[in-house]
């Protein structure tokens, strides 16, 4: 469907009497974000409506410094209508000071979810001034080149694709760099920002029973390629599909560190740093998890 031209002048509404109350009154949050919204455009939604509260400003001022009416600004802060173009988009995060580069990348991943077609995504961002280089923060930039292995690993557990996992990784580390404020008031930056990559995996991972379904997994294991009996090698992926299955039905702790430590191979003396968890806690987690699976498959099987 294309969108409308929009006519008028910016900043005008004309269903808006002379004298009417602004509907958005200093402090108060927008109406609620529309029930249709899609995933991916509630992800850049949400920081965009809590920077905006954030700011104190109220909608008529937002009016006055993005050039946009009323009705148009509140139809885009509760997902209201068509998709926005990133010409308003865009004028609401210049307003609110945000940081537009991980914005643009959000917008365009929720763009394709609207079924919005390359050319009409590309002229949007066209008609919009050059962003210029990306000038994440330093701490920011750290933050990412550490853990983006680790991160894609345990994304790959769940998604199976790198592709999927990388697409999963970069929209956590946009919206982490969107929210970077915020992750550093909170009491652990690490913790903060695996939380919200854990969310963005299991947005996306399939579920079964309502857990999500690691049974996958069991075809990527280094012990399986070594078997070269066809049936030995299927009796072996049917015992580790059950294996992971019943890891996925860990409480959600212990299941990050098992994956990490142990399907994805990394030193499990890193995974405390990598979930933002201590050292003694992360053990616990891990001696807890393999008491729970030892009952079920691990009498006669090693970790190695």
């Amino acid at each position: 469907m294309t969108e409308p031209e929009q006519t008028g002048v910016p900043g005008q509404d004309d269903s808006d009497p002379p004298g009417a109350e602004a509907p958005c009154r200093r402090g108060r949050r927008p109406e609620p974000i529309a029930e249709d919204v899609g995933a991916a455009h509630r992800t850049w939604l949400e920081p965009v409506r809590s920077r905006l509260v954030a700011s104190g400003l109220t909608l008529d001022e937002l009016v006055g410094l993005s050039g946009y009416s009323k009705t148009r600004l509140s139809e885009l802060l509760r997902g209201k209508g068509y998709y926005p173009s990133w010409e308003i988009t865009y004028s609401v995060v210049k307003a609110l000071d945000l940081p537009p580069w991980p914005l643009r990348r959000l917008w365009t991943a929720a763009a394709r979810e609207a079924a919005k077609k390359q050319g009409w995504i590309e002229n949007r961002i066209q008609a919009v001034q050059p962003l210029g280089p990306e000038q994440p923060p330093v701490a920011h930039l750290a933050f990412t080149q550490a853990m983006r292995e680790p991160y894609t690993a345990y994304a790959q557990a769940f998604l199976q694709t790198e592709d999927r996992a990388q697409r999963a990784v970069g929209e956590t580390f946009d919206l982490l760099w969107l929210t970077w404020d915020e992750a550093l008031a909170s009491a652990d930056v690490k913790r903060h920002a695996w939380q919200m990559l854990r969310s963005r995996v299991m947005a996306r991972a399939l579920q079964r029973d309502g857990h999500p379904d690691l049974r996958q997994a069991a075809f990527y294991t280094a012990a399986q390629a070594a078997i070269t009996d066809l049936a030995e090698r299927t009796a072996h992926i049917d015992t580790m599909a059950h294996f992971f299955d019943a890891v996925a039905r860990l409480p959600q702790d212990q299941m990050d560190v098992i994956v990490l430590a142990h399907l994805c191979g990394i030193r499990p003396a890193a995974v405390p740093g990598i979930v933002g968890l201590s050292p003694a806690m992360t053990h616990t987690l891990d001696h807890h998890a393999r008491g729970a699976l030892s009952d079920l498959y691990l009498r006669d099987h090693t970790w190695e």
